[in-house]
């Protein structure tokens, strides 16, 4: 014990306990500014953040979920790496005092046995001055989320399918952030100055981003309808056997719902909208299918174009945010019709 009264650490170290080769020592973590404590995925090393109350008072044999990834491991294991460094300082500078207690005790002793010799042997030991730990310089949270399921807050730096303490998130939180995602690009492309936004529009980046758009739309209906299906139908199996990618149309979607004894999904949307999204899932399958190509089946599917076959569809910003509206509109009708 006389030697732990020696030892000298930084500000937000705490030396808890030292028996023979082991020690336990308490390190403090900064928080940032909103009261978030960072934690890093072991497996693809990207960045969330959670409420560092909330975390605190959860169990000490949690295990976290990546937010990202999905990687699901003991808490311990998500230390970022900036903390990482502030742990190992404190742990190095615990261990060069002990050593150099060691030095103290072994040359010490080597110069008390040398006095009564032909050889002289002196030591002397320098103070240990501890550096002050490295802060913590993360990314900042820009939006708190809030799990639906076990409502813990957390912050997250892109596209994200998990919560961190109950894992997969409700397929209907997927949807609406995937929606809000491609709006928020349709608006970063927008507010570009004018000198930045004309060449990108040379290049087709801006033409490329409402094609992205549009097969994002009919990606994100079909993922939350056939979780949503499949969670809720009993049948659903038997119902979706020999069926195919059946989410991905719009008609067959809404009878195989309807079949199933729900609603009718395109009453409950309105013809003017079920309209409008048989024509953005057509614009999607051009583009998906026949490079943006027109061709008959098209012009089936929307009869009122005054495109020709063998000519190039165009797409719109006005025609993208109409689209992402609809989707919107369309989720939520298939929540509350699958219910």
């Amino acid at each position: 014990m006389r030697n732990n009264r020696r030892i000298r650490m930084a500000d937000g170290v705490e030396l808890v306990d030292h028996q023979n080769d082991s020690f336990k020592m308490q390190i403090s973590i900064p928080l940032d500014d909103n009261g978030f404590l960072g934690r890093q995925c072991p497996e693809c090393a990207l960045i969330f953040r959670m409420d560092a109350q909330q975390y605190k008072a959860l169990p000490e044999d949690l295990t976290l979920w990546c937010v990202y990834c999905g990687h699901h491991a003991e808490h311990s294991e998500f230390i970022t790496e900036q903390q990482r460094e502030r742990v190992m300082q404190a742990a190095g500078d615990y261990a060069m005092q002990r050593v150099s207690h060691e030095l103290d005790k072994m040359f010490s002793d080597v110069a008390r046995r040398s006095r009564g010799g032909s050889i002289s042997f002196s030591y002397k030991s320098r103070p240990f001055s501890p550096r002050p730990l490295p802060g913590i310089d993360e990314e900042q949270l820009i939006r708190v989320r809030t799990c639906a399921g076990c409502h813990i807050q957390y912050a997250v730096f892109g596209e994200h399918r998990y919560c961190p303490v109950c894992g997969q998130l409700p397929a209907a939180s997927v949807a609406f952030d995937a929606l809000l995602a491609d709006a928020a690009r349709l608006d970063a492309l927008e507010a570009l100055s004018p000198e930045v936004k004309a060449p990108l529009r040379e290049q087709g980046v801006l033409t490329r981003n409402w094609v992205d758009t549009v097969e994002n739309v009919v990606g994100t209906v079909e993922a939350l309808a056939s979780a949503l299906f499949q969670a809720t139908v009993p049948n659903a199996t038997a119902l979706l056997n020999g069926k195919g990618a059946i989410f991905q149309r719009l008609d067959p979607m809404a009878d195989l719902i309807l079949t199933a004894g729900y609603p009718d999904v395109r009453s409950a949307l309105g013809p003017q909208t079920w309209q409008r999204l048989l024509e953005t899932w057509a614009a999607r399958h051009v583009f998906t299918h026949n490079d943006g190509i027109v061709d008959e089946k098209y012009l089936t599917r929307v009869p009122g174009s005054s495109a020709r076959i063998g000519q190039r569809l165009v797409l719109t910003e006005g025609m993208c945010r109409q689209a992402l509206d609809d989707a919107k509109s369309l989720c939520e009708k298939l929540i509350d019709v699958l219910r």
